[in-house]
C-alpha cells in the first residue's frame, strides 16, 4: 500500500500528520494532435522516401538492361542459317521507337536499316559459320524500290558463294516477292501465294469534305505539275498529274520486272501479271497452286516444313524438334560484324523522311538537327569529305535551306559534298542537293518535283453555318491577317502568292547554276515535276547512276584520299534508356508476331492502317503551323510506313476529325 501520510518539515511525522495523496500517472495519456504543417511534412517525407525508392529501383533496371538489353555480339550456334525475320518495313534511317507505345504494348512491327542488312548479308557471303541465309517476309510491309533492289543485290552475292538462300511466306506482295525472287528456294503457305499488284492506286481528295464543313483552303504554288495541293482544291486529279504520276510509276515498274525476271527468268512474270484470275482459276481457285505452276515460288509446305527443309541444311537444335533450325539472329549478326573503320574517314549524314522546322529525331529531317550534323562533320579534321544521304520526299523550305547552308559552310572548308539519292529525293531533298559537287542517284529513285506551295485554312463559311461570325476595324488592307476566322482578305492572298514565286525563283535558281543550265531550261523540267532517276539523268537533274558505296568512292576521289577510307555517320543515336525501357517492356518476338499481319486478309487491314494515317496526315496541312513547302505528298506513298497508334498523327482540329472515320 502506497504510504500517502505527509511529513512535517522537520522531518517527523506526528499524530497531526495530514495526508496528502501524491500524483499518479494517468492510466491512458492522451497524445497531443498532430498539426496540418507536420501533416504534410511527413507526407512530403514519405513521397520522397517512394521517389528513391523509384529511382534506386531504375538505376538497377537500367544498369541489367545495358549488361543484358543490348543486341550481342556473341552467336547462338557456331554455326547456322543467318535468320532474316523481317517483321516490319526496312528504311535507310528507322524512326526513333516511342517508349510510351512500346510500354503500352503498342509497338508491334520494327523498322530495319537498309545498311545494317546489306553488311549482314555481304559479311555471310565469306563467313563459314553461315550455312544458309532464311528470309522470313511473313509480316514484311515492305520499303522503297531502291532499298529493295539493295537488298537483292547482296542477296544475290550470298548465292555467288554458292550458299542456300531460302524464303517463306504466306502471302507475297510485290515488295516481299522482289527480295524473294533473289532467293535459291522460295516457299509459300498452301493457303498464300503471290499477287503482284504494281504501283498506283487511289488518292485521297477533300474538296467535297471541306466544302459540306465550310473550310476554304488558300492555296499559293506554282507549278502546273505541283499536285501536292489538288486533294485540297478538287475532287479528283488533274490531266497534268495523271501525266506525271503515270511517267515515273511505269518506270518504276519497270525496273521491278527486269530485277525479279533477272532474279528468276524461268517464271511466267508477264504471264501472271496479265490474267492472274485466269491462271487461279485453272488451278482450281488455289492462289498458291497457281503462283507454283507460273514458277514463283518452289514449294508449298507450311512454316513447320519449311523449319525442316532449312534443318536439313544448317542443322537443329534438337533432333526431337526437326522445324527448329539453328538460327543466327540478325542483330546478333549486325553486333558481331561492324562496319570497317579503316582509312580515312568520310562522313554521312543521312537526311531521311519530312523536313521540318526546328529539331527532329530520327525518321524525320530536323532543319537544325541536319544542319548541326553537317557542322559537326566539317569541323572534324578527320574527316575528308561529306556525303548527304538522301530519302525525303521534302518538306519546310526553310529547313532545307537551313540545311544548304550548313553543306555550303562545309564546301568552304574545303570538304567535298556528294549526294547519294535513295527512294525518293524530291522538292526540298532535291533542294538540300544542290550544293553537291556530285549527284548519284538509282534509275528508280523519284526526284524532281521543283515547285513550292503554302496552304491556309479559313473558317469563316465553317462558322456562318453555326450562327457565328466575325467583324472589326483595320488601319490598314493587312490589319489582322492571314484572318482565319473572318476570311483571309485579296491583299494577304496577293502578297501570299507573290511570296510563294520569289521562293519558286530561288529554287529554279538554285538549280540553274549547281546544275550549270540555262534557266529557261530548268524552268521547262521544274513545275512541280516529279521525275524517275533514269529520266532526270538524261535531263541533268543528277550527275550518274550508283548507290551509296559509289559516292563514298566518288567523295573519296574529290578529297584525294589514297588509299582505303570508310564511312562515318553523323546521326542522332537512339538514347540508352529508351532502348532499354523498349528492350524490357515492349512485346516479345511471339507478342509482335501474332499482332502483325499475316496473308491476304491481315495485309489489307494494314493497308487500311496506312490510308488512315494518309487522311491525318494530309488533313493535318490545314491546321498546323508551317512554312512554305517544297514537299511532293504523292512521293510519301514510295517510302516505307509503318502505322502510327491510332490518334497519335491527328494535330489540329480538322486533323482530330478524321478520328471519328476510324
Amino acid at each position: 500500500m502506497t504510504d500517502t501520510t505527509a511529513t512535517p518539515p522537520n522531518g517527523n511525522q506526528g499524530p497531526w500528520a495530514i495526508p496528502v495523496r501524491q500524483p499518479q500517472p494517468p492510466a491512458a495519456e492522451a497524445r497531443p494532435r498532430t498539426s496540418f504543417p507536420r501533416k504534410v511534412w511527413h507526407l512530403l517525407v514519405a513521397i520522397k522516401d517512394a521517389l528513391a525508392l523509384l529511382f534506386l529501383l531504375l538505376f538497377f533496371v537500367a544498369l541489367f538492361g545495358l549488361l543484358a538489353g543490348r543486341p550481342s555480339a556473341s552467336l547462338p550456334v557456331s554455326d547456322g542459317a543467318l535468320l532474316l525475320k523481317l517483321d516490319g518495313v526496312v528504311s535507310e534511317q528507322p524512326a526513333e521507337v516511342d517508349t510510351l507505345s512500346a510500354l503500352s504494348g503498342g509497338q508491334d512491327l520494327r523498322e530495319y536499316r537498309v545498311r545494317d542488312i546489306v553488311r549482314a548479308l555481304e559479311t555471310a557471303a565469306d563467313d563459314r559459320r553461315v550455312t544458309s541465309v532464311v528470309l522470313d517476309l511473313d509480316h514484311f510491309l515492305g520499303g522503297g524500290q531502291v532499298s529493295l533492289a539493295e537488298i537483292g543485290a547482296a542477296i544475290d552475292k550470298v548465292r555467288a558463294k554458292k550458299k542456300p538462300v531460302l524464303a517463306f511466306a504466306t502471302a507475297y506482295t510485290t515488295d516481299s516477292y522482289q527480295i524473294a525472287s533473289h532467293a535459291s528456294e522460295i516457299w509459300a503457305d498452301p493457303i498464300g501465294g503471290v499477287a503482284l499488284a504494281g504501283p498506283g492506286g487511289s488518292h485521297l481528295y477533300y474538296k467535297g469534305l471541306m466544302d459540306r464543313l465550310g473550310v476554304t483552303a488558300h492555296i499559293y504554288r506554282v507549278g502546273t505539275f505541283k499536285s501536292a495541293v489538288e486533294p485540297f482544291l478538287r475532287a479528283d486529279q488533274s490531266p497534268e498529274a495523271e501525266e506525271a504520276s503515270l511517267a515515273y510509276a511505269n518506270v518504276l515498274w519497270g525496273k521491278w520486272l527486269d530485277d525479279v525476271k533477272t532474279a528468276r527468268p524461268k517464271a511466267k512474270v508477264d504471264a501472271f501479271i496479265a490474267d492472274a484470275p485466269a491462271m487461279v482459276k485453272a488451278a482450281g481457285n488455289d492462289l498458291s497452286k497457281a503462283s507454283l505452276d507460273a514458277g514463283l515460288v518452289d514449294k508449298l509446305g507450311s512454316r513447320m516444313a519449311f523449319g525442316e527443309r532449312v534443318a536439313e541444311i544448317s542443322g537443329t537444335y534438337d533432333d526431337d524438334k526437326p522445324w527448329d533450325f539453328k538460327a543466327i539472329p540478325l542483330d546478333n549478326w549486325v553486333a558481331a560484324n561492324p562496319p570497317s573503320e579503316a582509312g580515312s574517314a568520310i562522313g554521312v549524314v543521312p537526311v531521311v523522311g519530312e523536313i521540318v522546322d526546328g529539331k527532329a529525331s530520327n525518321g524525320t529531317a530536323g532543319g537544325e538537327t541536319i544542319a548541326k550534323q553537317i557542322l559537326d562533320a566539317a569541323d572534324d579534321d578527320g574527316v575528308k569529305a561529306i556525303v548527304l544521304r538522301v530519302d525525303s520526299p521534302g518538306g519546310s523550305v526553310l529547313a532545307s535551306e537551313q540545311i544548304r547552308q550548313a553543306l555550303l559552310a562545309a564546301k568552304a572548308r574545303k570538304k567535298p559534298i556528294v549526294v547519294s539519292m535513295a527512294n525518293v529525293a524530291a522538292s526540298g531533298g532535291y533542294w538540300v542537293s544542290t550544293p553537291a559537287d556530285r549527284i548519284f542517284a538509282e534509275p528508280d529513285t523519284i526526284t524532281g518535283s521543283i515547285g513550292v506551295f503554302g496552304i491556309l485554312p479559313s473558317f469563316d463559311k465553317a462558322l456562318a453555318k453555326i450562327g457565328v461570325t466575325a467583324d472589326g476595324i483595320a488601319t490598314t488592307p493587312l490589319s489582322g491577317q492571314p484572318d482565319i476566322l473572318g476570311g483571309v482578305n485579296a491583299e494577304f492572298d496577293q502578297l501570299a502568292q507573290a511570296s510563294v514565286e520569289d521562293i519558286y525563283g530561288r529554287f529554279t535558281g538554285l538549280v540553274a547554276k549547281s546544275r550549270k543550265q540555262p534557266i529557261e531550261k530548268v524552268e521547262t523540267i521544274a513545275e512541280g515535276r516529279v521525275w524517275a532517276g533514269g529520266t532526270a539523268r538524261q535531263l541533268g537533274l543528277v550527275d550518274q547512276f550508283g548507290g551509296l558505296p559509289d559516292a563514298l568512292a566518288a567523295a573519296a576521289k574529290l578529297a584525294k584520299i589514297d588509299g582505303d577510307y570508310h564511312a562515318k555517320y553523323f546521326e542522332k543515336e537512339p538514347s540508352e534508356f529508351s532502348k532499354l525501357l523498349v528492350g524490357l517492356f515492349g512485346p516479345d518476338e511471339d507478342d509482335s508476331t501474332a499482332a502483325a499481319p499475316r496473308g491476304w486478309f491481315g495485309l489489307a487491314a494494314m493497308k487500311r492502317e496506312l490510308t488512315e494515317r494518309r487522311l491525318v496526315q494530309d488533313l493535318s496541312l490545314l491546321t498546323r503551323a508551317g512554312s512554305v513547302q517544297a514537299a511532293c505528298l504523292d512521293c510519301r506513298a514510295y517510302r516505307p510506313t509503318i502505322p502510327a497508334p491510332k490518334g497519335a498523327e491527328a494535330k489540329g482540329w480538322l486533323a482530330g476529325l478524321t478520328l471519328l472515320l476510324r
